[in-house]
């Protein structure tokens, strides 16, 4: 980012200044959980066969196991794409999950990682998107937060590309009630690895607004850090983000996000949103009439950046209002004007806003 650009952006603070440049600049695209419409996701594989598509950013979602290293995992569960439950049948907790928490590194690593699943009424493994990559093909096993950095890291340095990390805390609640602080351990591996500031290439985001909060106003502070930091959006009946009394866990209450002058409060600890995408258009909308709905005018009032998920071009992904996969990065890109999408399909995004 050049000086001049940055004297264009008038009346904000110095700490929005590199935010702001980002948002008036082109927009991103961000590699979700990797190449995941084309290999299975957050796999190292999945990770460099995204980074030769070019995206702006890859994602990486980060729990944390037994003998407290990171992994890379959409879940802080090991069930819905590994084969946990057959190597280790009595592993299960009461609610029959099988949790990455519970289990060491080395346990973990001896995984054999597929494509995501769920099970059917009659117990088989049925694919959550049938025409991705088949089940149980080939050999994939789940990488640590520090695999992935280095493979991004080495790839930046022989390719010449600067293509950032997007790392995602997952159920930091969750982590913090087994006792284990999983948001300094993931501050800790980026400042090793060279990402401490605005002017780094890295977004860090979370559901959990109690967390980010800590992460802006306490732990970044200490550790002399001041990355980006997003805030992911829910709806509270999701269940995202849980508040523990004792050992009783209670949904968090989003609400306050969506009323007036929400995005203000997000804004004194954030600096983008991850909403959603119908928080930004209304599922109603037609292809005749597109209903952006207010949180993305309030979004941007409070000078947040707006990074919608997740853009899907498998069958029956396809917004109602949009023709086809081009078409819905079409309303996103051009006309609701977000800042960038989280998508599975990376090269089809790059291509769209090369032809832009």
């Amino acid at each position: 980012m050049d000086n001049n650009m940055k004297l264009n952006v008038i009346g904000l603070s110095l700490a929005a200044l590199t935010f702001s440049s980002v948002s008036l600049a082109d927009p991103l695209v961000i590699a979700h959980r990797g190449a995941s419409g084309y290999l299975p996701e957050h796999t190292l594989e999945a990770k460099a066969m995204a980074y030769a598509m070019k995206p702006d950013y890859i994602e990486q979602d980060v729990v944390m196991t037994k003998d407290d290293q990171l992994v890379v995992l959409h879940d802080h569960f090991l069930d819905r794409v590994t084969d946990v439950a057959e190597q280790y049948p009595d592993r299960a907790r009461a609610d029959g999950r099988y949790y990455a928490i519970d289990f060491t590194l080395a346990e973990i690593k001896g995984l054999k990682l597929t494509e995501g699943f769920n099970i059917d009424k009659e117990g088989k493994k049925v694919a959550g998107f049938p025409q991705r990559f088949p089940l149980w093909k080939s050999s994939f096993t789940v990488p640590t937060l520090q695999e992935e950095i280095e493979l991004i890291q080495g790839l930046n340095k022989s390719l010449g590309y600067n293509i950032g990390l997007y790392p995602e805390i997952k159920a930091p609640w969750f982590h913090r009630h087994e006792g284990k602080d999983i948001s300094k351990a993931v501050l800790k591996v980026l400042k090793e690895y060279g990402y401490d500031s605005k002017d780094d290439k890295a977004f860090v985001q979370c559901f959990d607004p109690i967390e980010l909060k800590r992460i802006n106003d306490e732990l970044m502070p200490a550790m002399k850090m001041d990355l980006n930091l997003v805030q992911l959006m829910a709806y509270t009946d999701w269940n995202e983000t849980m508040v523990y009394k004792g050992d009783k866990a209670t949904p968090y209450n989003y609400d306050w996000m969506y009323e007036k002058g929400g995005m203000k409060k997000v804004a004194q600890y954030a600096d983008g949103i991850g909403p959603w995408k119908p928080m930004l258009v209304d599922d109603k909308s037609t292809k005749d009439n597109l209903i952006i709905l207010p949180l993305m005018k309030d979004a941007k009032t409070a000078g947040l950046v707006v990074h919608p998920y997740t853009f899907r071009a498998d069958e029956g992904r396809i917004a109602p209002y949009a023709e086809n996969f081009d078409d819905m990065l079409d309303v996103f890109y051009n006309k609701v004007k977000v800042d960038g999408v989280f998508t599975d399909f990376p090269d089809k995004a790059v291509s769209f806003l090369n032809r832009g």
